[in-house]
């Protein structure tokens, strides 16, 4: 049997192609979202002022412990702002047995006025050790007007020991001179370093009393392994967590964080494309059997058993499963080597994130893909060779019936899921809305695959007139060719909706997150001009805008993220910290319930009502969270507003907030203007006003909603080249399939040519089908995507109606019209230059 597959692939290239293509290309795209979860769980970062510590003790994630379903579970979130640890950690783990010593280590957000463009982090002089630098030339700093830099800011900045700068840090420039060099890490991607004295450090760190890691050296000749559990049991009693081997490499780089991004987008977009591959792979090798039940049925005539041509089949594709590893795999490996450019291109992942491993993931999709493949195999082999092999030889290879009852009463089943998912859509918000959205898009998808023959057939006796009036007698036979393939065209009808319902629900589903988020930044900023600055602003910078003549209020914002246990699981809510005073001059959140003044009292919050309804928080309730350096709170809740999009989930007050962000400082100052105040005169003094701000510049409101539009449209690229694959593989098996179909039916045109129908009658016929079959699956696929889109949308955003752009649909109706009339009318025209006489003969 195997031999005789071997022979088929030579002889039927068509429909293998076919099936081949579908293979292949779900195997590379399985390839890249599996290989970007194993880089992203493999990646370590990499340990370079660390790199003489046996350890290192930091707070860089938050394990959060939440039931679900009944069961308990743990989250393991990334700290938005870097945790930190306290300055009394650092003697008990110092004392500690074979321990030589423990450095705190602070890191401190620095630009050089010199190397603008050069990534500069300041430390205390006393963490030299734990990379070891080493001083190559002057001597350490000893006052507060002194700084050490390492070679790399040397070069970029070109500077020398005794040479006089300035540095931009806390939102103020310091005149500083050059006391020494010392050598840096050769490692690339690496930021540069700047030593302060350890007193000057810790004044100008924004967490006084903490530090951000604390680096711990062994004595020599000491046992290491010894020492590290000592030392984790004194940072577990602390709630920090210890950084050993390559990890030390997470507690270091402050990108490292970002491997979980990879994780997270391979896995939930690898968990989407399965279900697709699964859709197409089935109904591609399932079509494939199917076209070819009267070369089985000869075989079984000559005394092939079910078994072998079961076998053969199976053997079949297991060979084209193969071929197509040998293709996919590589193809996926250079898609995602591409990817990670991209995302380091874009900041998403540090220059140090590789592409790692490959076997693993190579071996777990093929086997994924072969799988459903070979299961799909089986089914088809198995309902063909339950027909008897002279009712397949017959000239009419036509099923007989629509289908059983399993599935029938499956696919009422499927329908009423995807109903019901409506309803749990409508009532969470945030990542559940949306997971519950994609499972009723697929739902409904398989439910359509399920009812598709009696679908189909409805359509054609429904269209039958149609077709008549505008196409005559062709529309007759096309009519009549629909009806007697209603089962036949499932996997073509299933294909074209998956393609549309897809395309029209998760492309567009970007567009209006996005649309919402700039139009809610918009209309709730009632400031006319922005004090902004790209090191950040000090709190005095609001105080002194409040007091321009002209200027009726100032708001300093300062973004972060807490974390909050909404919805089925924990997750990061972007949040900003404001000065509630005059703060409903400068922008409105849309307040529904309470007021924002209330956040001049420590340890209150104001939460959007997304936010509000799935953790459950009403005003003058309890809500229980943690700031973003890990800081557990319990806040009073002092007001619900809608434009959580424009302005984050979380508002807090800055007092709240003061010493839980890395910089301690403001992203940026709305100011409003007076209405009686000229616009000329405000303009003048505030511009005055930025030039005591190092990097501060003055600038419309208008601009801050320009810029957020740009960074949303870069945060959103990953989303949307993923969902582009998506759409682009539906899209692919929707081509498949219908070239699959069109080439399957030499037997029947070339019939109807020697009755007597003509060419251009065939073509007409098939402009017929092809209106009826897109009118449907448009039909469907755009009930389903409105469905699921209006959900969803509903549920995130609050809007009933969703945005759908114009060009947006046109160019997936256009699309997938002239998709079908290419993968139709091309194959049928080949199939209409074979010889009538010829093309009758057996061979499909």
């Amino acid at each position: 049997m195997l031999s005789l597959a071997t022979q088929m692939l030579r002889f039927r290239k068509g429909g293998f192609v076919a099936t081949f293509v579908a293979l292949a290309a779900g195997v590379a795209v399985l390839m890249t979202c599996a290989l970007l979860v194993e880089s992203g769980l493999r990646y370590h970062g990499t340990p370079q002022r660390y790199a003489r510590t046996v350890a290192v003790v930091a707070d860089r994630d938050l394990t959060v412990t939440h039931t679900t379903l009944g069961e308990k579970e743990s989250t393991t979130l990334s700290l938005p702002e870097r945790g930190s640890v306290p300055e009394s950690l650092v003697p008990r783990i110092a004392g500690l047995p074979g321990v030589s010593k423990a450095v705190g280590e602070r890191w401190i957000p620095v630009t050089a006025a010199a190397a603008p463009g050069t990534r500069v982090t300041g430390h205390g002089w006393s963490s030299t050790p734990l990379a070891p630098y080493r001083l190559v030339a002057g001597a350490p700093p000893r006052s507060d007007a002194d700084v050490a830099v390492d070679s790399r800011l040397a070069d970029a900045a070109r500077l020398h020991v005794g040479d006089r700068t300035e540095i931009v840090t806390r939102g103020r420039t310091l005149a500083v001179r050059i006391s020494g060099i010392v050598e840096a890490p050769a490692a690339a991607g690496s930021g540069s370093a700047l030593f302060f004295t350890d007193a000057r450090a810790a004044r100008l760190d924004p967490r006084p009393g903490r530090f951000d890691a604390i680096g711990v050296l062994a004595e020599p000749g000491a046992d290491t392994a010894a020492v590290v559990t000592a030392v984790r049991r004194v940072a577990d009693r602390a709630g920090a967590t210890t950084y050993t081997g390559a990890d030390r490499g997470l507690a270091e780089e402050p990108e490292a964080a970002a491997r979980d991004l990879t994780v997270q987008a391979g896995s939930a977009f690898g968990g989407y494309a399965a279900v697709v591959i699964v859709f197409v792979a089935a109904s591609t090798v399932g079509l494939s059997v199917r076209h070819r039940r009267r070369e089985l049925a000869l075989l079984r005539a000559v005394a092939a058993t079910p078994g072998q041509v079961r076998t053969m089949i199976l053997a079949e594709v297991g060979l084209l499963g193969a071929l197509a590893a040998l293709v996919g795999v590589p193809a996926g490996l250079a898609a995602t080597g591409w990817i990670r450019d991209e995302l380091v291109q874009r900041h998403f992942v540090p220059a140090t994130f590789t592409v790692q491993g490959g076997l693993l993931s190579g071996l777990a999709v093929t086997a994924a893909v072969a799988l459903v493949a070979l299961a799909a195999a089986w089914i088809a082999a198995l309902r063909t060779t339950r027909i008897r092999p002279t009712e397949a030889l017959g000239e009419a290879a036509v099923d007989k019936g629509l289908g059983g009852r399993a599935r029938i009463v499956s696919g009422l089943v499927f329908l009423a899921a995807g109903v019901s998912l409506i309803g749990v859509t409508g009532a969470t918000a945030g990542d559940t809305a949306l997971g519950a959205a994609i499972g009723m898009l697929y739902t409904f998808v398989l439910a359509i695959a399920l009812l598709a023959p009696w679908i189909n057939q409805g359509a054609a006796r429904l269209l039958t007139p149609v077709l008549r009036t505008v196409w005559g007698n062709s529309g007759y036979l096309a009519a009549a060719n629909l009806r007697a393939s209603a089962r036949g065209m499932v996997a073509v009808l299933t294909a074209l909706v998956l393609s549309i319902g897809l395309g029209g629900t998760v492309w567009f589903l970007q567009d209006n997150l996005q649309r919402q988020t700039e139009a809610q930044a918009h209309d709730g900023t009632r400031a006319q001009h922005a004090l902004v600055s790209g090191t950040g602003l000090p709190a005095s910078a609001a105080e002194q805008a409040r007091r321009v003549p002209g200027v009726e209020a100032a708001t300093g914002v300062r973004r972060t993220a807490v974390v909050v246990r909404g919805g089925l699981e924990p997750t990061t809510a972007p949040a900003q910290g404001i000065d509630p005073k005059g703060a409903d001059r400068t922008m409105d959140l849309g307040v529904r319930s309470g007021d924002l003044e209330a956040l001049a009292a420590k340890d209150t919050v104001a939460v959007s009502t997304a936010l509000a309804g799935s953790a459950g928080w009403e005003v003058g309730e309890r809500a229980h969270l943690w700031l973003g350096d890990g800081t557990p709170v319990t806040l009073r809740v002092v007001a619900v507003y809608d434009r959580g999009f424009g302005f984050g989930d979380v508002t807090l007050g800055k007092a709240t907030l003061a010493g839980h962000t890395r910089t301690g400082l403001d992203d940026h100052v709305l100011v409003r203007t007076a209405a009686d105040a000229s616009p000329a005169e405000v303009s003048a003094a505030l511009a005055t006003l930025a030039r005591q701000y190092p990097g501060a510049a003055v600038t419309g409101t208008d601009r801050l909603t320009a810029d957020l539009a740009a960074d949303l449209a870069v945060s959103a690229w990953l989303n949307r080249m993923l969902i582009l694959v998506l759409v682009g593989y539906a899209v692919l098996a929707a081509a498949n399939t219908l070239i699959m179909a069109a080439l399957a039916r030499t037997r029947e045109l070339s019939l109807l040519r020697l009755v007597g129908v003509t060419r251009g009658q065939i073509k007409r016929m098939i402009h017929a089908e092809q209106a009826g079959l897109l009118g449907v699956a448009l039909a469907i696929g755009g009930a389903i995507a409105a469905v699921t889109l209006s959900s969803v949308v509903n549920a995130v955003t609050g809007e009933r109606v969703p945005y759908v752009p114009l060009l947006g649909w046109v160019t997936i109706v256009a699309g997938t019209v002239t998709l079908a009339l290419v993968a139709v009318l091309l194959p049928i025209g080949r199939v209409l230059r074979v010889s009538p006489v010829r093309g009758i003969g057996l061979r499909e």
